[in-house]
C-alpha cells in the first residue's frame, strides 16, 4: 500500500525509507569495491524512479520496496535505463517497465531468463501494473518470491 511521505502530501517512500536506503548505500560503500558496485546500482535504480513521472514514480518505488523485503539477495541495478533486479550471477531476473517512458497505457513489471516462473509449457512473464493496492502488493510479493526460488 502506498505511503505518504512524512513530509509532504505526496505518496511514495516515506522520509525513513529514504533515509534508510543512504545509510544503506553508506554501507555497501564501506565494503569496498564489490559493495561500491552495489552502491552505485543502488542509486541508479533511485536515480531512474526519479526521473519518472508521479504515477510511475509511485508504482516503481512501492515495487523496490517489495523487492527489498523479499528477495534482499537481488541486486538492484538499471537495464536498458529501467530499475532492475539481477541475481549473484549478475543476470538480470525482473525490471520495472514505466509507462512514461515507452508512452504506453501502463506500467509492467517484466521477468527475464533468469526468472523461476516456469509452469508448464507456457507462463506469463510480464505483469501490467495500472495501481498499487495491498492485494497487488500481495501480488507482487509472491512473484518475487517465486522468481527467485
Amino acid at each position: 500500500m502506498p505511503t505518504k511521505n512524512d513530509k509532504s502530501d505526496s505518496v511514495g517512500f516515506s522520509v525513513a525509507e529514504h533515509a534508510a536506503m543512504k545509510e544503506r548505500a553508506a554501507e555497501l560503500r564501506a565494503e569496498g569495491k564489490q559493495g561500491a558496485k552495489k552502491a552505485d546500482g543502488l542509486q541508479a535504480v533511485l536515480d531512474s524512479i526519479a526521473k519518472m513521472a508521479p504515477e510511475d514514480r509511485v508504482l516503481a518505488e512501492r515495487v523496490h520496496v517489495s523487492v527489498t523485503e523479499n528477495a534482499p539477495g537481488l541486486s538492484p541495478k538499471t537495464w536498458y535505463g529501467m530499475p532492475a533486479y539481477a541475481n549473484e550471477d549478475g543476470k538480470v531476473v525482473f525490471c520495472f517497465k514505466n509507462a512514461g517512458k515507452f508512452n504506453t497505457r501502463y506500467s509492467t513489471l517484466e521477468f527475464q531468463d533468469a526468472a523461476h516462473l516456469d509452469a508448464g509449457e507456457i507462463w506469463p512473464v510480464s505483469y501490467a501494473l495500472e495501481k498499487w493496492s495491498p492485494v497487488v502488493e500481495k501480488q507482487i510479493a509472491e512473484l518475487v518470491k517465486a522468481a527467485i526460488s
